[in-house]
């Protein structure tokens, strides 16, 4: 494949739909096609998937389903609409990806690294982002943000502590990748996030 893949994670409220918006036009301005798309979602399959996984009215769904449920729509994702645009040569940007699911299924909800281990590497084996931005950012400040933002969805509705564990859960991978993932300090004001991650981009996306 000789496209880019670039993914974006986060916690509730750090701001990503803001800066995946800029990235894309920073990135058309450097030349490249831009795809933008995100987990769970991408495709028409996908979508459906997402609307069950955020539904409050699925208060009862459990922990494995939630989580068999994300890589089938990554599954769908990855063949309908991420592997053909980088086999284009495009650029994906995506608002998340299975770094997402280590984190909330596998730090949030307490999964086996073993289950998300089997999974990932059934659905998409060896292709991992080449770049991975993480914007990160204090739990009770996120919320906060998310709050203003629209009503609570599924994932939203957790506690504090769920979330502590999701962003401790992020920084354990980004600790452990230092080559693929950026660490964005998102508490800051939107344009002071903007020249990190403009920062980071210029850095690794051009020769």
């Amino acid at each position: 494949m000789s496209g880019l893949f670039i993914t974006v994670e986060g916690g509730e409220g750090a701001g990503k739909s803001t800066q995946i918006a800029r990235m894309a036009a920073w990135l058309e301005e450097q030349g490249h096609t831009v795809v933008l798309t995100r987990e769970p979602g991408g495709t028409r399959l996908a979508e459906r998937l997402r609307e069950q996984l955020l539904d409050r009215q699925n208060e009862d769904l459990g922990a494995l389903t939630e989580l068999l449920l994300m890589f089938a729509a990554r599954a769908q994702h990855l063949h309908e609409l991420i592997r053909p645009a980088l086999a284009r040569g495009e650029t994906v940007v995506c608002d998340r990806f299975t770094d997402a699911t280590w984190a909330y299924q596998g730090g949030g909800r307490g999964l086996p690294d073993g289950a998300i281990s089997t999974l990932e590497q059934l659905v998409h084996g060896d292709l991992q982002p080449h770049l991975t931005l993480l914007l990160d950012l204090p739990v009770k400040e996120g919320l906060r943000r998310a709050a203003l933002r629209s009503e609570s969805d599924r994932f939203e509705s957790e506690s504090v502590e769920f979330f502590e564990r999701v962003r401790a859960a992020y920084l354990g991978r980004a600790h452990g990748d230092p080559e693929r993932f950026a660490v964005i300090d998102a508490a800051r004001a939107v344009d002071d996030v903007w020249q990190q991650v403009e920062r980071v981009l210029a850095r690794r996306m051009t020769p």
